[in-house]
């Protein structure tokens, strides 16, 4: 259901996890629509079917149900960044799968991921807080795998890192905003085969760094 259909209509009792389900949904959609700052309190609890003191009693206030939000959308990114990181001891294949998680994050989650990534209240110092955690923390993921496969030490793994997850996040950014002009898997593929070519260059643990990663070949 869309933040332009009718209200829910008021319903039984819900068990808490359920009902703060349901209020984080409205939510959503409501933000989406409107924006933070136009977005009020009453729409939200009319968007979910019920009445304000039931909303108040799981949200003091509207920051801490945008913040509630962006927690949920920021660990889902970070997760399937993990997930990819994870799925394949092929190093190729790693750059693939998480080129992929951040596509397919922002084509699933669509306008959410504007709410969290693009929102009119990045200047929010818990706002920007969650979102640099985030970007951060898919970073960190990366920067370990590199460690391990590289022997690089923490803090170049790490610079390596932050250059992968920011070219992720902006293509994906770019890409959402362009309405999927290029198919989703086929720009994954194409910003992997670019990331590919530079981070092959760092040899195994072990190897000589001269000429291409034998892996490469």
């Amino acid at each position: 259901m869309t933040a332009t259909q009718d209200a829910r209509p008021r319903g039984a009792r819900l068990p808490r996890l359920a009902r703060r389900a349901q209020l984080l949904g409205a939510a959503q959609e409501v933000f989406v629509a409107q924006g933070y700052h136009s977005a009020a309190m009453d729409d939200i609890a009319e968007r979910a079917g019920v009445s304000k003191p039931v909303l108040y009693q799981h949200f003091p206030g509207k920051l801490d149900l945008y913040l509630a939000l962006l927690d949920l959308h920021t660990e889902a990114l970070v997760a399937a960044v993990r997930a990819a990181l994870a799925s394949t001891t092929d190093n190729k294949q790693r750059v693939l799968a998480t080129m992929q998680a951040y596509f397919h994050y922002v084509d699933r989650e669509g306008e959410a991921f504007r709410l969290v990534f693009e929102s009119d209240l990045t200047s929010e110092d818990a706002v920007r807080e969650r979102v640099d955690r985030a970007n951060h923390e898919c970073a960190l993921a990366m920067s370990e795998v590199i460690v391990e496969d590289t022997g690089l030490a923490q803090q170049e793994a790490m610079l390596l890192a932050v250059g992968l997850a920011g070219m992720a996040h902006v293509s994906a950014r770019w890409w959402l905003s362009n309405n999927g002009s290029i198919p989703r898997d086929a720009a994954a593929q194409m910003l992997a085969a670019l990331a590919w070519r530079g981070i092959r260059g760092f040899p195994m643990t072990g190897e000589q760094a001269v000429g291409e990663h034998p892996a490469a070949r």
